[in-house]
């Protein structure tokens, strides 16, 4: 049995984790702490992870070997948990990164513990510029039952997460027959109504995907499908705390109006995420820009080509810009999203003893990482 000791991030008092095997055995607080410990807290887990430290899910390239190099990325990090996402393509595209991270599960045991599921965003979604993103607009098309299936049958059943825009004729239905196997949908890049937005919910629809983001430039004050998604207690809504994809004020408002039960921290991290400031060719987005600020650009450009902080990073910034405590940041990537992960991001016995070591910086916010735990094995 290996004990590791540290700082509960809520109450600062010493916490004493009990690991045996590959799970936790017994947690118990004490006393105060020595304030040289370190803050103790699960791993985090990132419910949309494309790509992180110039390794990505998608690409002609992708193959087992580079997903169990994104794993390794991402461990190191502090991200010990995280949900590959497939992108908007061809089906030919789509079933050959499915079929990559299956095979990365198959023989890479840190890949098969870190990887609980997978999550294809699209191609189902808008298009429209603006809500489209960087998808391409080429491959988008309305759900289709079939593909789903043959998509299921590549994953070997790891597809529990699929992203639409409900304005597609059929979205009602595609929604009930997926959430009806066990799959989450989840509602991103759309610019459906209000109504259509509702009615993929009351069929089952549990998610927003990034929310705020994917969005056009300009939209109508009301209605609009922000409101609409804002508005439904029934959606779980991700967003990105990059301090680029969300400003301070808009992160605030629409953490008060999901509530903090209600709200997950993604990463939606790409490839260069991780990766040293510079200028890059990238197959999508052409040149890009990436700052020291983690501000990935299209060149020249204000636009955004995507997301490039970890999972760690946006904890740090959800605190600096809203305010919130370090430890509610941490809730919002370990515990929320931990439910939809089978349980991770938790510290009580019976729990897989995936945790962080790391100390708040000088700000009381960031996470400088001392040690990562992963299924009861120090990392590094």
């Amino acid at each position: 049995m290996t004990t590791y000791v540290g700082r509960d991030p809520r109450t600062g008092r010493r916490t004493e984790v009990a690991v045996e095997g590959e799970v936790v055995t017994h947690v118990r607080t004490t006393g105060d702490a020595d304030p040289d410990l370190p803050l103790i807290a699960p791993g985090l887990v990132d419910l949309q992870v494309n790509g992180f430290g110039g390794h990505d899910v998608n690409g002609p390239d992708v193959t087992a070997a580079e997903v169990a190099y994104l794993t390794a990325a991402l461990t190191r990090a502090g991200t010990t948990t995280y949900v590959p996402t497939v992108i908007t393509g061809s089906e030919a595209d789509i079933v050959r990164s499915l079929r990559a991270v299956v095979d990365a599960r198959h023989e890479d045991p840190a890949t098969e513990h870190a990887v609980p599921f997978i999550h294809v965003e699209g191609p189902h979604l808008s298009d429209q510029d603006g809500p489209r993103g960087v998808h391409a607009r080429e491959q988008v098309r309305p759900p289709d039952l079939e593909e789903f299936r043959r998509w299921q049958d590549a994953a070997d059943g790891l597809v529990r997460m699929v992203t639409i825009s409900p304005h597609h004729q059929g979205s009602v239905a595609y929604t009930e027959a997926l959430t009806s196997d066990g799959v989450m949908v989840a509602v991103g890049h759309t610019h459906a109504t209000a109504d259509e937005i509702r009615a993929v919910v009351d069929a089952g629809a549990s998610l927003s995907t990034h929310l705020g983001n994917g969005a056009h430039a300009v939209i109508a004050r009301h209605p609009n499908y922000i409101w609409a998604q804002l508005a439904e207690d029934r959606l779980v809504a991700g967003f990105i705390a990059d301090g680029h994809h969300l400003p301070g004020d808009t992160l605030i408002a629409m953490l008060r109006a999901k509530g903090l039960d209600r709200s997950v921290l993604v990463s939606d991290s790409v490839a260069l995420a991780g990766m040293p400031a510079g200028r890059y060719a990238t197959p999508v987005g052409g040149s890009v820009d990436l700052s020291e600020d983690g501000r990935l650009s299209e060149a020249g450009t204000p636009y955004l080509a995507g997301a490039a902080r970890s999972l760690a990073e946006c904890v740090a910034t959800a605190c600096r810009l809203t305010g919130l405590a370090l430890a509610d940041a941490l809730l919002l990537a370990t515990v929320n999203p931990g439910r939809l992960a089978g349980g991770r991001g938790r510290l009580v016995p019976g729990a897989a003893a995936d945790l962080l070591l790391f100390d708040p910086g000088t700000d009381g916010t960031s996470l400088e990482l001392r040690q990562v735990v992963v299924a009861g094995q120090p990392v590094g």
